[in-house]
């Protein structure tokens, strides 16, 4: 048949084309929960480590696995242990299970009845998965749909996923779409005996699908082992490892790990150190994106006091409020307005202006950005909040992405990001990129700090040239520890009344708690 052909069609595809920690106070943040458990330890999707270059664009894609095989063939098993012996802290683990196509009501009918196919390539969302695959590879942020397998529908939910260094893709129909194929770095195809398989699935399908034994056996016999023999079994030939006994071959797996591994190698020898981000622009003039709270009298008294070291901590929050306010103020005349009428009350018109966007969100930089969404929420009514948590590798240097929450739907705002100092802007940029990740355009990105360097202004507008940034002032120097000359002190153990180790820098109270 015609669908038959087509399917082949998209299955054969031509072959060959160490610091001691702080003792500080930190913001009580509910943590996202692992990626999964193995016998030996948790990994987190926490740690995540620039997934960019100086310049704001990706470094270099993600490593992307695919792991194809038979049902049950202990494909998942199999990611797991890879990901176990790989030891990296940010892997996406993505099932085409989630990627089943909507059913029409007469196909709930025949699934119900055990009559649908769902071992045939026609059944799964190829157009969504490769859309998918796509974005993660770019480090963007994707929606996953939820596939109930005892109701055969997807649910109403979906489980957002971020980029990272490694994703493993598994399913069925792993290496059944030339685009598909396209996208997958390694293949490796999972060989498991069908006796086994089966065994597997009986006791998959009753326990944990509420399947009945009937069921399961007709939809064996009927659907599951002839799909196998003509589109899954026939990839075996695209794979670049197989795997014989699927999770007992533990000399595959590490075979597999250790190929990884060096490609990952690579990404770090291409990364370019955070502390060199804007040696190049140094001679350059403050670029045209900043904006400086102008430097009136009551700004440089109260400079004055927040910079002074003798500054008592009432008055070190008093006034930084009082800045921080000045801020938000300044900051929400740079945004788009457009001209309106109304009437007086004496009905009269008045020719006046209104905000044109569709809505402000605010993003605090944690821990120090959290201070200035109070400002931010007394002069935007309804405000949303989002925060992100980076903190510092003591092993690399390297900031590393451990936490987020953003409201729904923050691509369509305006984003006030807020950070209270700036020194090297290796922060404020990882923050920025989350951001874009999320598809908030770059020119509705407004990044507020109270105190800047001008190495971290140049460090931004290099890689992010329509940001725009807003401060009260940009001190020119940064010191070997990357402190900010003449400066404010760590501000987050100033406003909190915590102690900085000696050896802290301006942009630690971002990345380090």
């Amino acid at each position: 048949s015609n669908s038959s052909a087509e399917s082949l069609d998209r299955l054969y595809p031509a072959v060959g084309s160490t610091k001691p920690p702080r003792k500080r106070t930190t913001s009580q943040c509910k943590s996202e929960p692992p990626l999964l458990r193995t016998s030996k330890r948790t990994i987190y999707t926490a740690g995540r480590p620039p997934w960019y270059n100086e310049h704001g664009t990706q470094s270099k894609e993600a490593f992307v696995i695919g792991l194809g095989g038979g049902s049950a063939s202990g494909k998942t098993t199999v990611a797991t242990m890879i990901i176990e012996a790989l030891d990296v802290p940010w892997v996406v683990l993505l099932s085409m299970d989630s990627f089943y196509k909507v059913l029409t009501k007469q196909q709930q009918e025949q699934a119900a009845s055990n009559d649908f196919n769902f071992d045939h390539p026609d059944a799964f969302d190829f157009d969504l998965i490769i859309a998918t695959l796509k974005k993660l590879k770019q480090g963007k942020s994707v929606k996953i749909p939820i596939y109930d397998f005892t109701t055969h529908s997807r649910k109403k939910e979906w489980k957002t996923l971020y980029g990272a260094n490694v994703i493993i893709f598994e399913g069925i129909m792993a290496f059944a779409d030339k685009e598909l194929l396209k996208l997958l770095d390694l293949k490796i195809f999972v060989d498991t005996d069908s006796d086994i398989r089966l065994v597997r699935r009986l006791r998959r399908d009753i326990s944990e699908r509420g399947r009945d034994i009937e069921g399961v056996i007709k939809q064996y016999n009927k659907f599951v082992k002839p799909a196998f023999d003509q589109y899954i079994q026939p990839t075996m030939r695209l794979a670049d490892i197989v795997v014989p006994r699927g999770s007992g071959n533990t000399v595959a797996i590490d075979l597999i790990v250790q190929h990884v591994h060096s490609q990952l190698e690579e990404v770090r020898a291409d990364r370019s150190p955070g502390a060199a981000l804007a040696s190049a622009h140094q001679c350059h003039p403050l670029p045209q994106t900043l904006s400086v709270l102008k430097s009136t009298p009551q700004v440089r008294g109260m400079h004055t006091i927040i910079r002074n070291k003798e500054t008592s901590r009432d008055e070190f929050i008093f006034y930084s409020k009082r800045l921080m306010r000045l801020l938000i103020e300044h900051a929400l005349s740079l945004l788009p307005f457009q001209s309106c009428t109304v009437q007086t009350p004496q009905g009269q018109d008045y020719e006046g202006r209104t905000y044109s966007g569709k809505q402000i969100t605010g993003v605090s930089i944690l821990r120090a950005g959290e201070t200035m969404e109070p400002a931010l929420r007394a002069v935007c009514k309804d405000v949303r909040i989002g925060t992100i948590l980076i903190q510092t590798n003591c092993n690399t240097g390297e900031p590393e992405l451990h936490y987020l929450r953003l409201p729904k739907d923050i691509s369509e705002d305006h984003v006030i990001l807020m950070d209270c100092t700036v020194s090297t802007g290796a922060a404020a940029m990882m923050a920025v990129r989350v951001l874009l990740d999320h598809d908030v355009p770059e020119d509705k990105i407004f990044l507020l700090s109270l105190l800047m360097a001008e190495m971290g202004v140049h460090s931004v507008a290099y890689a992010f040239p329509r940001v725009k940034i807003i401060t009260t002032a940009v001190d020119k120097k940064v010191n070997d520890l990357f402190r900010i000359i003449p400066g404010i002190g760590n501000f987050g153990d100033r406003y909190f009344g915590t102690d900085a180790p000696p050896d802290w820098s301006d942009d630690e109270d971002a990345l380090s708690t």
